[in-house]
């Protein structure tokens, strides 16, 4: 018995924590990573990733430069590079956009692309024929350690979060990564549908209501 009383104790603290802690949330549109050595065969020889913008997570910056994503069935023009260059090539897209290509890849976490689906990009250089790499991203938020220790969070914790700044259109959306590190800013991201389907505008906020 005192071992429950202690339990629900506890979730009374960490929901307090929760309601009192909002976290800034933007949309992640289709975007592109690319290795060095794919970079180059798209772009040629050489060529140097140029930033658009910066991005709320440190380092991170949309470039100026595009590819074309082609599948079976249809394209996107000027899908945006997201710098640096990384390790991997990885395509990011939500369900919506799947269709459209005539793809199906599946729900990962970034970096998580082995036996991802297959897609192409078109660079003013080159072209890229890819057997894996195209995903859905599973919906996550970045804490800094500071913030994480704050909720009672830890990496790869899963939780449950509100939007609710919409009337008719409140959600819950759960089965959301917790993705912790000193590296990161502390933001959360959403594709395209799941935004559209709460009504979601970049730089709302959203809050925790559980954890599993």
């Amino acid at each position: 018995m005192e071992e429950l009383v202690e339990k629900i104790t506890q979730r009374i603290i960490q929901q307090e924590k929760f309601e009192h802690f909002p976290i800034i949330v933007n949309i992640s549109n289709r975007h592109v990573h690319l290795t060095k050595e794919h970079f180059e065969q798209l772009f040629g020889s050489g060529a140097e990733l140029t930033k658009f913008q910066d991005l709320v997570q440190p380092g991170q910056f949309s470039a100026n430069e595009t590819v074309a994503v082609i599948g079976p069935k249809g394209k996107f023009e000027k899908v945006r590079i997201v710098g640096p260059l990384r390790k991997y090539t990885q395509i990011e897209i939500s369900r919506t956009d799947s269709f459209i290509l005539g793809v199906n890849p599946p729900i990962r976490d970034s970096g998580d692309i082995t036996n991802s689906a297959g897609i192409t990009l078109v660079g003013p250089k080159g072209r890229l024929e890819l057997k894996e790499g195209c995903i859905i991203a599973r919906r996550h938020i970045h804490f800094t350690p500071e913030d994480a220790t704050k909720l009672g969070l830890k990496d790869k914790d899963i939780v449950k979060i509100f939007v609710g700044k919409n009337k008719g259109r409140e959600t819950i959306f759960s089965d959301v990564l917790c993705r912790v590190s000193k590296d990161y800013a502390t933001e959360c991201h959403l594709d395209t549908d799941e935004a559209n389907a709460a009504m979601v505008n970049n730089g709302d906020v959203i809050y925790i209501v559980d954890k599993k």
